[in-house]
C-alpha cells in the first residue's frame, strides 16, 4: 500500500510501517499545503494518509476520493509515542477501505 505520512508525523514513523510503499507530505514537497488540496493530491498518488490533525474527520465526503485516512491519537508525535501505536496501524490499514476514515490510540 502506497502511505503518505502528514507534516506532522515524523519521517521515522516510515520505517516501522513495514510492507508499505511510504513517503511525507514534505518528501513530496506538498508542505502547507491545505487539507482539501492535501486530500486530493494524496488521493491521486496514494493508497492513504496517516496523520494527527483531527480536523479531516470535518472535511467534505471523503468517500469519493479513493484514499484511507488514519488519525493517530497520541499524547505527542515523538516517535516515544508513535512507537507502541504502530501494530495497530498496521493492522487499521490492513482491513480499511478506500474512502474510510477511522482513528488510532486514543
Amino acid at each position: 500500500m502506497r502511505v503518505l505520512l502528514d507534516e506532522n508525523l515524523p519521517r521515522a514513523l516510515a520505517a516501522e510501517l513495514t510492507g508499505h510503499h511510504v513517503s511525507s507530505v514534505q518528501a513530496e514537497g506538498w508542505s502547507g499545503t491545505k487539507n482539501g488540496a492535501l486530500l486530493r493530491q494524496a488521493g491521486e498518488y496514494f493508497d492513504a494518509l496517516l496523520s494527527m490533525d483531527r480536523g479531516f474527520s470535518h472535511q467534505q465526503d471523503l468517500s469519493g476520493l479513493g484514499l484511507r485516512i488514519l488519525i493517530i491519537r497520541a499524547p505527542s508525535n515523538r516517535m516515544v509515542h508513535l512507537q507502541p501505536l504502530v501494530g495497530n496501524i498496521l493492522k487499521t490499514l490492513a482491513v480499511m477501505s478506500p474512502g474510510q476514515l477511522r482513528e488510532v490510540g486514543g
